[in-house]
């Protein structure tokens, strides 16, 4: 049966439609008034906003209620409460308020807080977020919610994304303003995550401690082919994975969620799934979303949907392109160059604005992918380098250098660049070849950030990029604003800008050698492991950033930078728990077995002959025999490794040095014995799906 798609787009959402559909006229109006302008909702908007919600919900087999909200775990988190309320002669009626719906009350305590608060002090609350759409999940009514503590402290993911947002968006009304654009009321960050996952097959999944408590593989011999063919990118999908892709975008599309690309990536069983362009809040919990649906479709087609940014070792990981832009609210996008000379001058302030933005914050765009699984990823395979720098290609570079230096332009059109004469040579969107090497690169009229990992929130990347964009329009607007000889100072700004910040551009290849070298001539920052970049969060100069533009307070961000280090901490010490427990329980015993089954098998040969050969078995089992102290004596040391680390009591940042330093280093010593031991058992002994089974079994 053919599923019409416009139909059943959004029918999970209780969005603008719904709401002109059922609201009367003077509370729709009255909403989106609110919205706007970031009031508090009326109470008696909120009625009634909350009773068409309802009803709207019922109908469509909806029981329950729950405030939706990102906590600092990475995921989401809901408590589901009935519309059923009891009357007094022993029935129910369906009831939903506006109280209920402005605010919730869930218990806080078990929510990273990062010292922001003590065990025992527990409550937390929820607030609705009327700007993201209500919608239906499961049998339950989900209202998108910020997260905050009892005493006010944010304990979310959606609070800052939302005060960044307001933050870039005014000041790119001011200044927007000098260039006389006073028909925009409003300025918006539009985002569209590329989002990148494995699927394997759920019974070998379930076979696989390490995928099950991990979610990536801590051992596994290459395979006799990897992605060295470049046969499956783009390739044909499987009719399993086609059937998962059906689904997947039916129930994304029920969502309201614009789900448009679909193909198979570069490694053996990765493949991704690309959507439309949409506001920064809205894509930011679309992804969110999109990420547990496709656990969830995966699961019915006896799958597993694999968000680790390295899964496999070997072959390419999996990483979000986070597509950002700026575009105001009459539709015109400020980082598309445009067609008069004023719209150009423009486009080149926000461009600088981007590019000084970039260059002076290195740091917190690194800190912002910065997690345990994407140091595996960064750097590799596709993955961009842990130096953060900026791709324009080749002909809108020549174009700054030509503004930098006063010379002429010899592109498209010979001319001598002036910000306030010349239009800018007319160049289609994609004017150099991609750059697959650059994190942060400009395509034509939006930045890709390509550092972000699969599984990662795309809040905090675009926490970072609002806030410090916001912060370099508000110094250009700050310079701009009253001047004699606007159309001079902005030529003078622009110039400086370019000459003072180009270092952040580098159109070449990210994996060089010559460009560490090149980078670290340039000053930029090279922080290769999580523990290198997290603590400059909380730099003097950062604190003052995120107070001064209201996203963060300086106690909300070292109880971040807390949590971090600790979950980085902790999912190390998970890994490496459990990479013991295989070993121990089961390669090990396996190994011994085979170990004994080639022994008996010389003892039986020479019994029968003290002249028959059986160099092969001999040769066999003393090689493995060795590698088997090898793997033993490695996971004692492992453990020696892990045992030390729970006694640091020197702070958190101590604590994730150690494990980085040492316990890795343990895991990466035993990893070596057993992905040779695999390669020598035979696999009828051998105890766990290899990675041939993973990737290809599908």
């Amino acid at each position: 049966m053919a599923i019409k798609v416009p139909e059943i787009f959004g029918s999970l959402v209780f969005n603008d439609e719904i709401m002109r559909e059922r609201l009367p006229k003077d509370i729709y109006k009255s909403l989106h008034k609110t919205i706007e302008a970031g009031k508090q909702l009326d109470s008696a908007v909120a009625n009634s906003v909350a009773a068409a919600m309802k009803d709207w919900a019922l109908e469509n087999g909806a029981t329950h209620y729950t405030h939706w909200f990102q906590p600092m775990t990475g995921i989401t988190a809901e408590k589901h409460d009935s519309f059923i309320s009891p009357t007094s002669d022993g029935r129910v009626i369906m009831e939903f308020s506006g109280k209920e719906l402005i605010k919730g009350e869930p218990d806080a305590s078990s929510f990273p807080s990062g010292g922001l608060r003590s065990t025992f002090e527990a409550r937390g609350y929820t607030a609705w977020d009327p700007t993201s759409y209500a919608f239906i999940k499961d049998g339950s009514l989900c209202i998108p919610c910020v997260f905050c503590s009892y005493g006010g402290e944010v304990l979310d993911k959606k609070t800052p994304l939302l005060r960044s947002i307001e933050a870039v968006g005014e000041q790119a009304m001011r200044v927007l303003g000098l260039f006389g654009n006073t028909g925009v009321r409003r300025v918006v960050t539009t985002v569209g995550p590329e989002q990148e996952y494995f699927l394997v097959d759920k019974a070998l999944f379930e076979a696989r401690k390490d995928l099950i408590f991990c979610g990536r593989t801590l051992f596994g011999a290459r395979p006799p082919k990897g992605q060295e063919m470049d046969d499956h990118y783009f390739g044909a999908i499987k009719p399993r994975i086609a059937g998962f892709m059906k689904e997947l975008d039916e129930e994304l599309w029920k969502l309201g969620i614009l789900s448009k690309t679909k193909h198979n990536e570069a490694a053996p069983a990765q493949h991704e799934m690309a959507p439309i362009f949409t506001t920064a809040n809205l894509a930011v919990d679309q992804n969110q979303l999109t990420m547990e649906v496709m656990k969830n479709v995966a699961l019915r087609h006896d799958l597993v949907c694999l968000l680790h940014e390295k899964p496999f070792h070997g072959v390419n990981g999996s990483g979000k392109h986070n597509n950002w832009s700026l575009s105001t609210d009459t539709g015109v996008n400020l980082l598309a160059p445009g067609k008069t000379p004023y719209e150009n001058a423009q486009f080149l302030l926000f461009l600088c604005a981007v590019i000084k933005a970039v260059d002076e914050h290195q740091d917190l765009l690194r800190i912002s992918v910065a997690t345990a699984g994407n140091d595996h990823r960064l750097g590799a395979h596709e993955a961009p380098p842990a130096i953060v720098s900026m791709f324009l290609g080749d002909e809108l570079t020549a174009i700054l250098e030509a503004l930098e230096t006063g010379e002429v332009y010899n592109g498209v059109e010979r001319v001598k660049m002036d910000i306030g004469v010349h239009v800018l040579p007319s160049f289609p969107k994609d004017t150099t070849d991609r750059n697959r090497t650059s994190p942060f690169a400009f395509t034509g009229n939006k930045f890709e950030f390509r550092m972000l990992g699969s599984s990662l929130s795309t809040a905090e990347s675009n926490i970072v990029l609002n806030t410090i964009v916001a912060e370099t329009l508000r110094q250009f607007a700050d310079e701009l604003e009253g001047v004699e000889d606007f159309t001079g100072a902005l030529g003078d700004l622009i110039r400086r800008t370019i000459k003072a910040h180009k270092r952040i551009i580098f159109n070449g290849d990210g994996y060089a050698d010559a460009w560490q070298e090149e980078a670290a001539r340039r000053g930029l920052c090279n922080y290769k492991t999580t523990p290198d970049a997290l603590p400059h969060f909380v730099d003097r100069k950062n604190i003052e950033l995120f107070t001064r533009h209201h996203v963060f307070t300086e106690t909300e961000m070292h109880s971040r930078l807390e949590i971090l280090l600790e979950t980085y901490a902790k999912t190390i010490n998970i890994e490496a728990l459990t990479f013991i427990d295989m070993v121990k329980r089961d390669i090990l015993p396996a190994v011994s077995d085979f170990s004994a089954s080639l022994a008996s098998a010389v003892t039986a040969k020479r019994a029968v002959s003290p002249a028959l050969a059986c160099s092969y078995e001999s040769a066999l089992v003393e090689r493995i025999s060795a590698l088997t102290d090898s793997a033993y004596a490695a996971v004692g040391r492992l453990e020696t490794a892990l045992a030390a680390a729970k006694a640091i009591n020197d702070g958190a940042l101590a604590a994730a040095i150690y494990y980085r330093d040492a316990v890795l280093a343990e895991m990466s010593a035993l990893r070596t014995v057993i992905d040779e031991l695999e390669t020598m058992t035979a696999d009828e002994y051998w105890p766990y799906p290899t990675y041939a089974d993973l990737m290809f079994r599908i």
